[in-house]
């Protein structure tokens, strides 16, 4: 269980106003502190996330939040923290206590995530110091069913593992990452690049994604290097159904790919693992009419440091430039920073997004489609760019 990516594990969110339990609910489902919690309000003052492996979901993560009624400069430094915590769950727990004078921000938060289509439960915290009227009052107030729950006496805990767990099925999970493309006993081999971007020792996650997928099916998965192909392709008696490269040596191995094998990409692979591969197919046709003076913007997932000829900050410019033109204009944003406004841009251009979840880069993608941004990924775009989009499976 530790050992699951972050990115593939079911994300959980506790949200509410200060003081209202958040982090005594986080500690109760963990079974351990992982929050500090003191009934001065405010305590938490930054994200903490905590790695669990829940009944009926296995490896998930739960995030406790500062409040989103904070207050001051820091306190609205905070409230940001917990908005972009908001765009990357699936699930989130908001959690009310006392009267409910004023519910302002509870359903504004709740009308939030309906419009994200991010399911949510409402909690009742510090149940054990309250009473049914209350209790009443805050269902009328938010129309919503409430359950009761109490981290001192874990009253309600075990019903509210269920619900996580009744959710969890229902998600909207493309885990097949594959599908359609392989089946049991077929030949594949993947193409990857052991080059400065590689990580020493280790495999980046989606190459592991996509190798442990082939093993699942029962495929006849061969590893090389691009220097390797057309050695590994010399030997087989036969040719392999599919070839998956690296999108960075796309056209060298598009050359040396036999016309009756499918061809495709890591990164192409993501594009519909995580994101919605016809939005991005869409935008690819976009993206090669772009104007002169076009301004483009490239989101990466992770914030790692550049490397050399490092694929979204160097490579991928410099196909675009050549293809498009020395005057346009490249925004480069890494981890969680997202422009609100995306109106500036002619097109997105999203890397993989091995480190997010699957609806996070929803989210993103719902955001331009809002703005009317045309939004693509690595893989698609690159295939694009080199003339081979139409050769590609997706």
């Amino acid at each position: 269980m530790s050992d699951t990516a972050r990115s593939n594990r079911f994300h959980i969110g506790v949200f509410g106003r200060r003081n209202t339990g958040k982090s005594s609910l986080v500690n109760a489902i963990a079974k351990q502190q992982v929050s500090i919690v003191s009934d001065v309000a405010g305590t938490t003052t930054d994200v903490v996330w905590k790695n669990i492996e829940l009944p009926g979901v296995g490896a998930a993560i739960i995030a406790d939040t500062a409040g989103y009624d904070d207050e001051g400069v820091l306190g609205g430094m905070r409230v940001k923290r917990t908005m972009q915590v908001a765009q990357r769950i699936d699930l989130a727990l908001i959690i009310v206590s006392g009267n409910p004078h004023d519910a302002t921000f509870e359903i504004e938060w709740i009308e939030m995530f309906r419009k994200a289509t991010i399911p949510s439960l409402i909690l009742f915290g510090r149940c054990d110091e309250s009473d049914s009227e209350t209790i009443e009052l805050w269902r009328q107030k938010l129309t919503r069913n409430i359950l009761p729950v109490s981290a001192k006496n874990m009253t309600g805990i075990n019903v509210l593992l269920k619900q996580i767990a009744d959710i969890y099925k229902k998600d909207d999970n493309f885990e097949d990452i594959t599908e359609g493309l392989v089946e049991k006993g077929d030949t594949v081999v993947l193409v990857m690049p052991q080059d400065a971007q590689a990580p020493k020792g280790r495999l980046i996650q989606p190459q592991v994604i996509t190798l442990r997928n082939l093993l699942d099916k029962h495929c006849l998965a061969l590893c090389c290097a691009p220097e390797e192909l057309e050695q590994m392709l010399g030997n087989l008696s036969s040719p392999p159904s599919l070839i998956i490269t690296d999108s960075q040596v796309f056209a060298q191995v598009k050359a040396l790919t036999p016309p009756q094998t499918k061809l495709t990409s890591f990164s192409v692979l993501m594009a519909r693992y995580k994101g919605d591969i016809e939005v991005f197919r869409a935008a690819a046709d976009v993206l090669v009419n772009l104007p002169s003076n076009a301004r483009i913007l490239i989101a990466e997932a992770c914030s790692h440091i550049p490397q050399n000829e490092d694929i979204g900050r160097v490579k991928l410019p410099r196909m675009l430039r050549k293809r498009l033109g020395e005057d346009i204009t490249i925004d480069i944003v890494g981890g969680n920073d997202f422009p609100d406004d995306l109106t500036p841009y002619d097109i997105i251009i999203h890397c993989g997004a091995c480190m997010f979840t699957r609806r996070h880069v929803m989210s993103r993608i719902r955001r331009a489609n809002a703005q009317h941004i045309p939004i693509t990924n690595y893989g698609i775009a690159i295939a694009a760019l080199t003339g081979i989009l139409d050769r590609v499976v997706y």
